[in-house]
C-alpha cells in the first residue's frame, strides 16, 4: 500500500482513540476547558452513563463568535504561547474538541461578557456546520450526544452504565478537590445528583472541599502536610495510620493543580507508610505539589494523566520525608472509626438482650450468676408487673454467692487511689485496670481508653530496634566465596554507584568485569539469604526510584519479627506502675497508634459517646 496523507477526520479519530477513552475522558477535557476559562460554576449533566448525553455548562469568559470555528479545529488553542515548557493551564494540546467531534454529535454554544448574543457551532462525526446565532447566558455550553456513534467498535469496549457513571463521578471529584472556590454539580437520569458548593482557596476552605468529596470523617483523622525542598512545595493532608482503606482509590495527587496518577508519587506514599500499615491496607491522602513548570513535563501522556519530573529523587524524598515527619510530630492519635465501631457494638440490638451468662468462664461470677436465679430478659419489657418481682435474688441469703470470691471484672486494678491530675491530662490518661490479662483500661479527663498491651509493646520494641539498627553501620558477615551476580551493564553500574550506601546496610559489593558484580558481605541479620535475588531486587528498585529501600525493608522486617517475640505477651499481669509506664512510652513513641502489622494499639471512647449510649445526650 503506498504512503498517503490521512484525512482530517481520520487524524481526529486516531487522536480521539488516545484522548477519549470513555465518557469520563470527555467530562475531564470539557471541565478542564471550563476551569481554564475562569469559571466559578460548572454544571455537568449525563445520560446513559455519558454515552447518550454529556452536557457541560460554565460561566467562564466564553468564546468569541469569530473564534468558534478555530476552537473545534485541530491544534488550535489560546492556552499555549511559544514555550512548551511553561504550561500553566490544565489543557494545552488543542485536541479535545475536534477529537470529541470526530466520534460524536458535538455542539458548542458560547457567549462572552462583551457579546450581545451567543453563537453556536456543531460537528457530527467530523463534519462541521456553519456558525449560527443562539440564545445563551455568559459562558459556554458544550453538548456531546451519541458518543462513539462514528466508531461503533469502540462501543463494544464500554462497561455498563453504572460503571461509566461512577468513573465520571470520580473524575469530577478529583478535579473539584483542586478548585475549592468553584461550585460543581453533576446530575442526570443515570445518577443521583452530586453537588459540591464552593468554599474558598484558604487552607480551611480546601479542607472543607476535601470533606465534601471524601467524607466528613477524613479531616478528623488526617494530618496536615507542609514542606519545601529546593523549589518544590508540598502541601495537603494524609490519614493517620489507623485510618485506612482497602484500596488506593482515595489517594489524590496534584502537580501544579493538575490531577495526576503518577507511579512515582504513589510509590512515595506507599514507602512513607510502609512501616505503619499492613500490605493490604492503603492510606488516604490529598497531596499538592507546586514547582516550576519548567521542571516537570506534563506532555508525556495524551490525556495528561502522567507527568515526568526533572529530579524524581528530589520529589520522592520530599514526599516520603514530609509524611514521615508529620506522622512523627502528630503524636499518638486513634481513628474515630474505632470509637464508632465500639459505640455501634454497645447499642441495643447489636447483641441479644437475653443474658447468656459469662463469656470468659470465670467461676466466681458464674456461681453468683446461677445462684441469683436471674432468668434474663426473655419476657416482654412491656409487661414489667408480670415478672412477679418480690425481691427474689436480692435477699441477704441470695447475695451470699457473691461473697464466694472476688468478681472477675478486672484481672488487675491500678490501685484504689484516684489517679494523679497530671496523668488524667495526658493523651492516654491514667491506667485504671487490666482486663482479660491483655487489655489496659485507662481514663483521661474526657474519655475511656482501651490499650492492647501486646500490640503496643510490640511497636515500642520495634522502634527501639530500628533506631539501634540505623544509628550505626549494620553488622555484616563475610562470605566464604564471593557470590557473582550477572546483570545488565546498566544495572551493574547503578549498583556500583550505590555501593557506599549498601555497605552501610551490611551489603558489600564491587564490580566484577562487564555486566557483573561480586557480593563479598551480606547483613548478619539476614542469615542465609538468596543473594542473587536480593541483588536483582535492589537493581530493579534503583532503576525505578533511585533508592535502596528494599534492603532496608528486609532488615526492618527482621526487626519487626524480633519485636513481636520480644514484647509483652498476652496473658501477663501488669502492675499499675508497669501499665502507666507503657502508656507514657506510647505517648513518646512516633507511630505507636498501630502495631508492626498495622493493627490499632488502642481505642478511645469519648465521654460524650458514653453518655449517648446511656441516653444522657
Amino acid at each position: 500500500m503506498p504512503i498517503r496523507q490521512l484525512s482530517e477526520t481520520m487524524i481526529n479519530q486516531i487522536a480521539a482513540g488516545e484522548v477519549i477513552e470513555r465518557p469520563a475522558s470527555v467530562v475531564k477535557e470539557l471541565v478542564e476547558n471550563a476551569l481554564d476559562a475562569g469559571a466559578s460554576r460548572v454544571e455537568v449533566v449525563t445520560a446513559g452513563g455519558g454515552l447518550n448525553l454529556i452536557r457541560v455548562t460554565d460561566d467562564g469568559s466564553g468564546i468569541p463568535e469569530q473564534e468558534l470555528a478555530l476552537a473545534i479545529a485541530r491544534h488550535c488553542t489560546s492556552k499555549l504561547a511559544d514555550n512548551i515548557h511553561d504550561i500553566r493551564s490544565l489543557g494545552f494540546r488543542g485536541e479535545a474538541l475536534p477529537s470529541i467531534g470526530s466520534v460524536s454529535r458535538l455542539s458548542v454554544r458560547s457567549r462572552t461578557a462583551a457579546g450581545d448574543a451567543a453563537a453556536e457551532i456543531a460537528i457530527e462525526g467530523g463534519r462541521v456546520s456553519a456558525v449560527k446565532p443562539a440564545a445563551a447566558n455568559r459562558g459556554t455550553t458544550v453538548e456531546v450526544r451519541d458518543l462513539f456513534f462514528a466508531t461503533p467498535a469502540r462501543l463494544k469496549f464500554m462497561k455498563g452504565e453504572r460503571a461509566e457513571s461512577s468513573a465520571t463521578s470520580d473524575v469530577l471529584k478529583r478535579i473539584a478537590i483542586a478548585f475549592p472556590a468553584v461550585r460543581f454539580t453533576l446530575a442526570g437520569s443515570d445518577r443521583s445528583t452530586l453537588e459540591l458548593p464552593a468554599t474558598d482557596d484558604s487552607t480551611e476552605g480546601s479542607l472543607r472541599r476535601v470533606a465534601q468529596v471524601m467524607g466528613a470523617e477524613f479531616p478528623d483523622n488526617s494530618i496536615a502536610i507542609d514542606a519545601s525542598r529546593d523549589g518544590v512545595h508540598l502541601t495537603g493532608h494524609v490519614s493517620i495510620p489507623s485510618f485506612t482503606r482497602a484500596n488506593a482509590l482515595q489517594q489524590y495527587a496534584y502537580v501544579n493543580g493538575r490531577p495526576v496518577r503518577d507511579k512515582l508519587i504513589a510509590g512515595a506514599i506507599r514507602g512513607a507508610f510502609a512501616d505503619v500499615l499492613p500490605r493490604d491496607r492503603h492510606a488516604v491522602t490529598v497531596l499538592f505539589l507546586t514547582l516550576d513548570p519548567a521542571t516537570v513535563d506534563v506532555n508525556v501522556h495524551p490525556a495528561k494523566a502522567d507527568v515526568r519530573f526533572r529530579d524524581p529523587g528530589l520529589v520522592r524524598g520530599l514526599i516520603v520525608g514530609a509524611i514521615r515527619e508529620a506522622l512523627a510530630n502528630a503524636g499518638i492519635r486513634a481513628a474515630t472509626s474505632g470509637a464508632a465501631g465500639m459505640v455501634a457494638a454497645f447499642r441495643p440490638g447489636a447483641a441479644s438482650y437475653a443474658h447468656a451468662g459469662p463469656a470468659n468462664g470465670h467461676r466466681s461470677y458464674d456461681a453468683a450468676y446461677r445462684a441469683s436465679g436471674f432468668s434474663g430478659f426473655d419476657r416482654s419489657p412491656q409487661r414489667p408487673l408480670d415478672m412477679g418481682f418480690d425481691g427474689a435474688g436480692f435477699r441477704e441469703n441470695d447475695q451470699a454467692a457473691f461473697d464466694a470470691g472476688p468478681l472477675a471484672s478486672a484481672d488487675a486494678r491500678a490501685g484504689l487511689a484516684e489517679p494523679a491530675e497530671t496523668l488524667l491530662g495526658t493523651a492516654l490518661g491514667a491506667a485504671r485496670a487490666q482486663v482479660h490479662e491483655n487489655y489496659i483500661v485507662a481514663q483521661t479527663r474526657d474519655s475511656l481508653v482501651i490499650v492492647d498491651q501486646h500490640a503496643a509493646h510490640e511497636r515500642l520494641v520495634y522502634e527501639a530496634l530500628k533506631n539501634a539498627l540505623h544509628s550505626r553501620a549494620v553488622p555484616s558477615q563475610m562470605l566464604l566465596l564471593p557470590e557473582i551476580v550477572d546483570l545488565p551493564e546498566e544495572d551493574a553500574e547503578r549498583l556500583a554507584m550505590h555501593s557506599e550506601t549498601l555497605a552501610r546496610f551490611g551489603l558489600g559489593i564491587e564490580r566484577f568485569g562487564p555486566g557483573a558484580v561480586a557480593v563479598r558481605e551480606t547483613p548478619s541479620m539476614l542469615g542465609e539469604t538468596n543473594v542473587q535475588q536480593l541483588v536483582r531486587d535492589l537493581a530493579d528498585e534503583i532503576a525505578d526510584n533511585d533508592t535502596v529501600e528494599t534492603l532496608k525493608e528486609r532488615l526492618d522486617k527482621i526487626a519487626a519479627t524480633m519485636a513481636c517475640h520480644g514484647s509483652v505477651r498476652s496473658g501477663r499481669l501488669l502492675k499499675a506502675e508497669e501499665m502507666n509506664a507503657l502508656l507514657r512510652q506510647m505517648e513518646a513513641t512516633p507511630g505507636s497508634g498501630t502495631c508492626n502489622h498495622g493493627r490499632p494499639t488502642y481505642i478511645e471512647l469519648k465521654l460524650a459517646d458514653i453518655e449517648r449510649l446511656f441516653g444522657r445526650r
